[in-house]
């Protein structure tokens, strides 16, 4: 599947091209960005492998994540959208789409993300509409967990991964 481009009153989401790399390698280097996912800036060649994998899960899964950039000046957002990890944690997300955000300090505060998230959960409630979305939080990330909360999200418990607590929550399709 390729992936459909998605578009709000300020955003374009669409799927990850090479021109994004720039972009999001300079995102994924931003202390400020990576202080709760995962702790520390990416080297260029983690950020080349995230880049690869965005785009890869579309046709293997059918879901993936979009670059995100603002319409009116192509400025870039960030990144959002769904996949499974297959990731070491209990309960399990296997089998689900999780999902996930991040965006570049400038444009934090601005109502991006929930732009951004919104349009993601409303492409997926459509096409796929999975009973459940489930998606995985630092318990220090308020602004996140205030999105989260925002869009339906419901805290299903505390859990770790890879040994740091996480806080796990989900959302109904509507």
């Amino acid at each position: 599947m390729t992936a459909p481009t998605l578009t709000t009153a300020r955003l374009t989401l669409s799927v990850p091209v090479p021109g994004d790399f720039p972009d999001s390698a300079a995102m994924w280097a931003d202390p400020v960005v990576t202080r709760f996912v995962g702790g520390r800036p990416c080297t260029e060649e983690e950020s080349w492998a995230r880049l690869l994998r965005a785009r890869g899960l579309w046709s293997l899964l059918g879901y993936g994540y979009w670059a995100v950039r603002e319409t009116a000046t192509g400025r870039y957002v960030g990144e959002v959208g769904f996949a499974d990890f297959r990731r070491d944690i209990q309960p399990s997300l296997a089998g689900l789409p999780e999902m996930g955000w991040v965006l570049t300090t400038w444009s934090h505060g601005q109502g991006f993300g929930t732009e951004a998230v919104a349009a993601g959960l409303a492409w997926i409630d459509e096409t796929l509409q999975p009973p459940v979305v489930p998606c995985i939080i630092d318990p220090a990330n308020a602004p996140s967990l205030a999105l989260a909360r925002k869009m339906d999200f419901r805290v299903v418990t505390e859990t770790a991964y890879k040994d740091a607590p996480i806080r796990l929550l989900e959302r109904t399709r509507r």
